[in-house]
C-alpha cells in the first residue's frame, strides 16, 4: 500500500501497479480498492498502464477529515493525479464517474475520461429518487443507523428490489463490507445532488471538459441508466458512446469486459 497527502491533510491511500501511461481508477458507492471487481479490472488494466487504484476518503485505508465537501474529493484525485507525474487517464464508475466529471470541469489534467454509467436520471417517466434523498442519507448516518442507510441509498436511490437487501445480509462478508463503508453514502449522495429528479442536464455545465471522453452504458442495464449515459455523451465536447452488452455495472463489475474496452479508449484505438 502507498498512500498520498491530500491538500487538508487527509492521507489517501492506494496501489500502484504496472507500466505505461497512468490511468486512475474512481470506484463507485460501496465501492473502494480491495472490492474484488476493483482488483480485477486493475490487474488486467496493468497490462498495459501504470494503474493508480486508490480508495476515495473514508474508505479502506484513507482517512475521513470532516467536514466533507465534494471540493475536497476533488482535491484527493488531484493528488492523486501530481502523484502520477502531474496528468493520467481516469476512469470512473457511478458515482466515481461523476466526481471524475466535476474533477474535469475545474481544470484537473486528464488527458483522457472514461466515465462509466454516471447514475444521472434525466426522464421524468424513469424511476427518480425521492425529493429528500441526500438530506436523509445524511440524517441516517448521522444517527448512526447504517444498516437502515445501506437499505434506503440501494433501494430508493439505486432502485434496487427490498429481497436483495435482504439477501446481502445473511451473507456475511458481503454485509460487513457494505457496512464498513456506510458511512460515506452520504458523500456519493451528495455527488449526485440535483441529477435524479428527471431533469435534462444542462447543456453548458460541462462545457470546458474538452478532453477526449468515453461515456460507457451496457445494454443491461436499467433504463434510467442508459438514458443518463446518452444525454451526458450528446452534452459533452467530445465524447462518444459506448453501448454494449455486459458493461451494465448494477450487477457486478464486469472487469473483463471492461477492460478491453477501456485500453482500446486510452490507447486511441476506440
Amino acid at each position: 500500500m502507498n498512500s498520498v497527502a491530500s491538500r487538508d491533510g487527509t492521507k489517501i491511500a492506494y496501489d500502484k501497479m504496472g507500466v505505461g501511461p497512468a490511468l486512475i481508477l474512481v470506484a463507485g458507492a460501496f465501492s473502494y480498492r480491495k472490492f474484488p471487481g476493483q482488483v480485477q479490472l486493475a490487474n488486467l488494466l496493468s497490462e498495459h498502464f501504470t494503474v493508480y487504484n486508490y480508495d476515495r476518503r473514508g474508505r479502506g485505508d484513507s482517512e475521513d477529515t470532516q467536514p466533507y465537501a465534494i471540493e475536497r474529493e476533488i482535491e484527493d484525485l488531484q493528488a492523486m493525479i501530481d502523484e502520477a507525474g502531474g496528468s493520467a487517464n481516469v476512469w470512473g464508475l457511478s458515482s466515481g464517474a461523476v466526481l471524475a466529471l466535476q474533477a474535469a470541469a475545474k481544470g484537473l489534467n486528464i488527458t483522457k475520461l472514461a466515465l462509466h454509467e454516471p447514475p444521472f436520471v434525466v426522464e421524468v417517466a424513469d424511476r427518480t429518487a425521492p425529493a429528500n434523498f441526500v438530506m436523509h442519507v445524511k440524517e441516517l448516518i448521522s444517527a448512526d443507523r447504517r444498516a437502515e442507510t445501506i437499505k434506503y441509498f440501494m433501494t430508493k436511490g439505486m432502485g434496487a428490489p427490498s429481497f436483495v437487501i435482504s439477501m446481502m445480509r445473511i451473507m456475511p462478508g458481503v454485509w460487513s463490507k457494505l457496512m464498513a463503508v456506510a458511512h460515506t453514502l452520504p458523500y456519493d449522495a451528495a455527488l449526485l445532488e440535483g441529477f435524479m429528479e428527471g431533469n435534462k442536464l444542462p447543456d453548458k455545465l460541462w462545457s470546458t471538459v474538452s478532453m477526449p471522453t468515453l461515456v460507457i452504458e451496457g445494454t443491461e442495464s436499467p433504463a434510467s441508466l442508459r438514458h443518463g449515459a446518452k444525454a451526458l455523451a450528446n452534452v459533452l465536447p467530445n465524447a462518444q458512446l459506448l453501448s454494449k452488452k455486459g458493461l451494465g455495472h448494477t450487477k457486478k463489475l464486469a472487469s473483463k469486459m471492461i477492460a478491453p474496452e477501456l485500453t482500446a479508449f486510452f490507447q486511441g484505438n476506440h
